[in-house]
């Protein structure tokens, strides 16, 4: 199960690398992945300790992906030193490794909300000229003029089925 490891936790294995401690006596005593910890190690090396903070929010296209996974299959540039160059995670290059070998797509998935249905109502606009505006206007009171022959037609059912039954017209 995958474990979130926080800044000073990654702080505090690498300074106790650099103190001297092997990096495998390091990742046996508290549990960690020997890969997970050497690159930790790398990146603080090359970037300080901004490289524990975790890595840049850079969206890659499809194209750059694919170059990158390519570095690593066709040169046989390693994944630890494909991750420093590009400040990526380790899991994230994995991944689209995996989508290639699946035959997925490297696309970026589309972010926030989906698109209305385009059925829906088309959002309302300020009419431009005086002739739009009494036009809208003109809709605006015939849909109201209709609605209230509705409810007329309504009440006055509702009276006809009470004189039937014998009861006496409501006041409402």
């Amino acid at each position: 199960m995958y474990r979130h490891h926080d800044f000073e936790e990654r702080l505090n294995v690498v300074s106790r690398i650099l103190s001297g401690e092997p990096i495998q006596s390091v990742c046996r005593a508290l549990a960690l992945d020997r890969e997970l910890v050497r690159q930790w190690y790398l990146r603080y090396k090359k970037y300080g300790e901004n490289g524990l903070r975790g890595t840049r929010s850079y969206h890659y296209s499809a194209k750059e992906k694919s170059m990158i996974i390519k570095e690593n299959a066709e040169k046989g540039i390693p994944l630890h030193e494909i991750c420093l160059r590009y400040n990526l995670s380790r899991s994230t290059v994995e991944c689209w490794k995996r989508k290639i070998r699946k035959g997925l797509s490297l696309e970026n998935k589309r972010r926030g909300r989906p698109p209305k249905n385009p059925m829906a109502r088309p959002k309302k606009k300020e009419p431009q000229t005086e002739l739009e505006k009494l036009q809208a206007e003109n809709l605006r009171l015939r849909a109201e003029n209709a609605l209230l022959k509705k409810v007329k037609a309504l009440v006055e059912e509702q009276e006809a089925r009470a004189r039937l039954n014998g009861q006496k017209p409501s006041t409402n």
